[in-house]
């Protein structure tokens, strides 16, 4: 009997489900274990990993569970792996000589890996300034690329504005304080670092970020010859002068010679040559203050009686 069907070339039934089941297959998350040697870290991923003592609790968590949260990574077109999220983990493992890290395979754009990566890191109780300002900066440049239009209407100024307003809006801070979190990544390493080690606090720090290069290296060197770092006084001063054209060594080094006014000279005492002095009955360090500025109140008292 001749076949006289048609092939109107539609997809049949059975490729039709199958096709839908492979591309469900394709974005459903899969969890693997993947060897450390293939996974790279994130390019330019601001968030510091310290071996500390929070670090060996997690080593010995991680020895004794196993990876409770896999890690997640995504694909790269090398075939090697990208960490999004986990990098504390992936360290947590090499210090506890396992060899793969549990994660979770994303299919998922560089600036959707970016959002991710800060949010998850956002999630710590505490950032040091240096993670907070590239963690801000690198989610508005991954959400100004996300915004941007084509057309010849799109304004520069607008998407910057609206990526500014959408991380505000998600952090709790205004658009002014998110500009300043961002500005210290306009320092240079050696004076970021000062920052993250509490040596020169973050209002002076966003000030500092407004001179150059060449004029931040020089205040370096000046820190580095008069042991001291700038206060916001001092470092409003030289972003004037470096607004005007006129910041040098010279003048950074009279800047920075200025007598502060938090700069009183201080008499430090340790406790246990004090302690034999002090009756046991006195504990707290108000009560303490107030013991010895009598004694040495009665003492020179004692000396004036001495000298008639």
């Amino acid at each position: 009997m001749k076949n006289n069907r048609v092939d109107l070339g539609l997809t049949g039934y059975n490729e039709l489900f199958s096709s839908e089941s492979s591309r469900n297959e394709l974005k459903r998350p899969k969890i693997v274990d993947i060897p450390l040697s293939e996974i790279d870290d994130a390019p330019n991923h601001p968030f510091k990993v310290r071996v500390d003592e929070d670090m060996y609790k997690l080593v010995k968590s991680i020895e004794e569970n196993g990876i409770i949260v896999p890690a997640i990574v995504r694909k790269k077109a090398d075939g090697r792996y990208e960490l999004v999220a986990g990098h504390r983990r992936k360290k947590a493992c090499e210090l506890a000589g396992i060899k793969t890290l549990k994660a979770e395979i994303r299919n998922i754009s560089y600036d959707e890996a970016v959002v991710m990566m800060v949010e998850s890191n956002f999630q710590r109780t505490k950032l040091l300034p240096s993670e907070l300002a590239f963690s801000y900066k690198m989610r508005m440049d991954a959400l100004k690329r996300q915004g941007k239009r084509t057309d010849i209407t799109s304004s520069p100024v607008e998407t910057k504005l609206r990526s500014d307003e959408k991380i505000a809006e998600i952090s709790g801070n205004s658009r002014a304080q998110i500009q300043r979190y961002i500005r210290p990544t306009n320092l240079i390493p050696a004076l970021l670092d000062m920052v993250d080690e509490d040596k020169i606090a973050f209002r002076p720090a966003v000030e500092l970020s407004y001179l150059s290069r060449e004029e931040q290296e020089l205040l370096l060197d000046t820190i580095k010859c008069e042991e001291a770092t700038p206060s916001l006084a001092q470092a409003l001063k030289m972003k004037q002068f470096s607004k005007e054209g006129k910041l040098n060594a010279d003048k950074i080094l009279e800047i920075m010679c200025e007598r502060k006014p938090n700069q009183a000279e201080k008499i430090t005492f340790k406790a246990e040559s004090l302690r034999k002095y002090i009756p046991r009955s006195i504990l707290s360090p108000k009560e303490t203050e107030e013991y010895i500025l009598k004694a040495l109140a009665h003492y020179r008292d004692f000396l004036k009686e001495g000298n008639k």
